[in-house]
């Protein structure tokens, strides 16, 4: 099948159409700068639509007593002390900012009735700084920053996947892709690249992403460009994601059911929690409570189908319609299940990618000249576990921050010298495959990796699983030399399997060889042959295919924010 290739130019093209790719585009729109915006789902439906429970800033509208720098120091405690606390600083001192541009865009956040910006608790903050918009919080972002996205005549390319960043001695000029239905080219020259393309958790069987996002695409299109990769075992499982149907396995259940009153119980009906942490029960951290129900279910007492059941039904049917309603509604389409009366069978399920693309703290540089990543694609916030409703602040600081970064390396650019090899390099990945006819089947594979990193590097792990896994992934990345690839008259899925199954591969092996060398436990990285934490490990651990892992010191914390970093009362507060 001979496809056309179309050649398009910009200044800046960001690759991602969710929160961090939509706010760096309109910033540069708004600076007058050449943008193209590119994704590979449709924009109204990016991952960012699925983020429920809020958007942290101390704003101070509840508890005047509030700071940015107690946010800083709620964040880096949180992150068991592997967040980087030049960037934390960062977000935390912008927040509000970032609050602001959401409502000049026009976003409706939930008020008090004296008009101010209301605020609630989410998990391990000392203050209520959590803005929200019902439980639709990520959606009316989305939507807000498309709106605005179009007031600026914003080009966005939806359905186009990109393959291939274009690089030439060390500076990216571009990228390659194709359109997934029509399977026509795509040469995109830019000047400067931002990689939004999210993180890496679909490559787990059970995970709060759809099918087709999450697949690692950011960390092998920047690791094949010449970027590494930081703390990429560092993975967020949520404690609560449906286990049936199998094709929505790991949707999530909101930690708002937990902060309700929703109650865990395991399969023989004992409510497990007691057993884990007697004082905050359901309300404890999302790492305890992902651990809890992983140790219930892999010693036998968790249901038929391998999850445990949160049940929110003692609670006034009133109280689920106004607070739940998007659970509610979820699971009534999903599995016809009436939440007002019966329980959910829930399980882990990885949730969210904190390491990321190596990022400079101050503007999100990567290592390859002109290329910047932001939002899930990138490190440096979260460390070894997320403070709930920071991921969607930290968009909205970088987005704006790393789109300038981008504009002044674009208008201070005398000339880019472009590669033919780099190019030839891009058409041939596409050729190649599209010309595979082996016996294997990519979707068969994609699955394989999700069942290794299921079974050797999920919510508990050690040595040997993870030398097992190893080896499981060698044998499946030999297969992937034999892959058959159809396109039919449906469009060019199969090709987008086959690029998200290498994203896989990288990603996983990245994550197993990273999480083998983290010999500790901390945080959302639980070791059972290493059950401490080990001060030497207050490190980043940094990963290229060329150069293997090293270890990368974490700047020390400003004494401003160390005085105030405490432990955080949880008392009747979700913490996670």
């Amino acid at each position: 099948m001979a496809a056309t290739e179309k050649r398009l130019s910009t200044a800046v093209l960001v690759i991602g159409t969710g929160g961090a790719g939509l706010r760096a585009a309109i910033e540069l729109a708004e600076a007058g700068l050449d943008v193209l915006a590119v994704g590979k789902r449709p924009k109204e439906d990016a991952h960012t639509s699925l983020a429920a429970g809020g958007i942290n800033a101390a704003l101070a509208t509840m508890d005047p007593e509030d700071s940015w720098q107690q946010h800083a120091a709620d964040t880096l405690k949180e992150s068991y002390l592997l967040g980087d606390p030049r960037t934390t600083e960062i977000v935390t001192r912008g927040a509000a900012r970032g609050i602001d541009d959401l409502e000049r865009y026009g976003m409706a956040f939930a008020r008090e009735q004296d008009g101010r910006i209301s605020q609630r608790f989410f998990g391990a903050h000392k203050f209520r700084r959590t803005a929200f918009a019902g439980d639709y919080t990520g959606l009316e972002i989305q939507r807000t920053l498309i709106r605005r996205a179009n007031q600026l005549d914003i080009p966005m390319l939806d359905t186009v996947y990109i393959t291939r960043l274009l690089v030439h001695d060390g500076a990216v000029f571009g990228a390659y892709g194709f359109d997934l239905g029509t399977g026509t080219r795509y040469l995109v020259h830019a000047d400067a690249v931002i990689l939004a393309a999210g993180g890496h958790t679909r490559i787990w069987r059970r995970t709060s992403s759809r099918r087709d996002e999450n697949t690692g695409d950011s960390f092998r299109l920047a690791v094949d460009a010449g970027a590494r990769l930081r703390d990429p075992e560092l993975v967020q499982f949520h404690p609560s994601g449906i286990i049936e149907p199998e094709n929505a396995a790991g949707t999530l259940v909101s930690e708002a059911a937990r902060g309700e009153g929703g109650i865990l119980r395991n399969g023989l009906g004992e409510r497990f929690m007691q057993r884990y942490d007697p004082t905050r029960m359901e309300l404890s951290t999302r790492d305890r409570v992902a651990l809890a129900a992983y140790t219930e279910i892999k010693e036998g007492r968790g249901t038929p189908n391998g999850g445990v059941r949160l049940d929110v039904s003692h609670l006034p049917r009133q109280t689920i319609m106004s607070r739940l309603p998007r659970v509610y509604q979820t699971l009534l389409e999903l599995q016809m299940l009436d939440i007002t009366r019966d329980p959910i069978e829930v399980a882990p399920t990885a949730h969210y990618s904190m390491g990321g693309v190596w990022v400079r703290p101050e503007d999100h540089s990567t290592d390859v000249r002109g290329l910047y990543a932001i939002g899930e694609a990138a490190s440096g916030l979260h460390g070894a576990n997320r403070l709930g409703g920071n991921s969607l602040v930290e968009l909205l600081v970088y987005g704006r921050i790393t789109a300038q970064a981008a504009a002044d390396y674009s208008r201070a650019l005398t000339a880019q010298p472009r590669s033919a090899a780099a190019l030839a390099q891009a058409r041939a990945e596409i050729d190649d495959l599209l010309a595979a006819d082996g016996p294997e089947n990519v979707r068969a594979l994609q699955r394989a990796i999700r069942n290794t990193m299921t079974e050797h590097a999920g919510v508990l792990r050690d040595e040997q699983g993870l030398r097992t896994g190893l080896t499981e992934l060698e044998a499946i990345e030999k297969r992937m030399e034999n892959v058959g690839i159809h396109p039919d008259i449906a469009g060019y899925q199969d090709l987008a399997h086959a690029f998200d199954l290498k994203s896989a591969a990288l990603a996983a092996r990245a994550t197993l060889e990273a999480a083998l060398e983290r010999r500790e436990t901390r945080g959302c990285h639980n070791r059972g042959d290493y059950p401490d934490s080990d001060p030497a490990f207050r490190v980043n651990l940094v990963w290229s295919p060329t150069t293997g892992i090293t270890h990368e010191s974490i700047p020390p914390i400003p004494d401003e924010i160390a005085a105030l970093m405490e432990a955080i009362s949880t008392d009747g507060k979700l913490a996670e």
